[in-house]
């Protein structure tokens, strides 16, 4: 296999056949108010944090695949924490990512605050933002408009993904609060993949869950969701 990337939270090899392998770090990302996933600067590592995001993923992924939703999941390696994948073609420079929130919290909170009595603040109803993958850029918000008239999309284009990732959340949403918990916010992506698809991961790098005692962090969530962990298919 060849290294073609080294992100903030994975390493991505190609295989002779074309797909991707993913494997997950210990890096965690944050800001001056400490870990934080939504961040886009690593600040340390986390023992057993790559291992835990990566059977996050495969939890995920294949509770999506059941409910019919496609994602560039093909094969998971759980002895070498390993996933390998379907190359997608990503959505304008390094792509998008899709924000589901049902509370006011982190920048949302940040950025509407004059409208939010306090943080936390459940909203009336869930919301789904669009943002561009930049870090340089902070992760700019992109509204539909500007994805039509920058032609990556049509205005169903756009409209499927949104539904889609109301869809695809609200199978999440349900998981988690079987299990006694909440979900606050969660990001994704998408991927061309032969159609559209879910793409990259989903972990607690990339969604807030609370519980009754309050915010989980990455491995109160696992715990919350996996035990022990390995209790997932391939």
């Amino acid at each position: 296999m060849k290294k073609i990337a080294s992100g903030k939270t994975k390493d991505v090899f190609e295989k002779e056949n074309g797909n991707l392998v993913l494997f997950f770090k210990d890096d965690v990302t944050g800001d001056e108010t400490g870990v934080n996933p939504g961040a886009n600067q690593v600040t340390g590592q986390i023992k057993g944090k790559g291992r835990m995001s990566f059977e996050l993923t495969c939890y995920f992924f294949n509770l999506l695949k059941e409910k019919g939703i496609r994602t560039h999941l093909v094969e998971a390696d759980m002895s070498e924490a390993a996933m390998e994948v379907k190359k997608a073609q990503v959505f304008g420079a390094s792509g998008l990512e899709f924000i589901w929130r049902s509370v006011a919290c982190g920048s949302f909170y940040r950025r509407y605050q004059t409208l939010i009595e306090k943080e936390f603040q459940p909203l009336k109803e869930p919301v789904v933002e669009i943002t561009l993958k930049d870090d340089e850029g902070g992760d700019p918000l992109i509204n539909s408009s500007s994805l039509v008239g920058l032609g990556l999309f049509t205005k169903e284009q756009v409209q499927e993904l949104i539904e889609m990732t109301k869809k695809a959340i609200g199978y999440i949403d349900e998981d988690l609060a079987k299990k006694g918990l909440k979900l606050l916010d969660i990001k994704i992506e998408f991927g061309d993949i032969g159609g559209f698809g879910i793409i990259d991961e989903i972990s607690g790098d990339s969604m807030r869950v609370s519980s009754d005692k309050g915010v989980l962090s990455h491995e109160e969530l696992y715990q919350s969701i996996l035990g022990n962990g390995h209790n997932i298919k391939n």
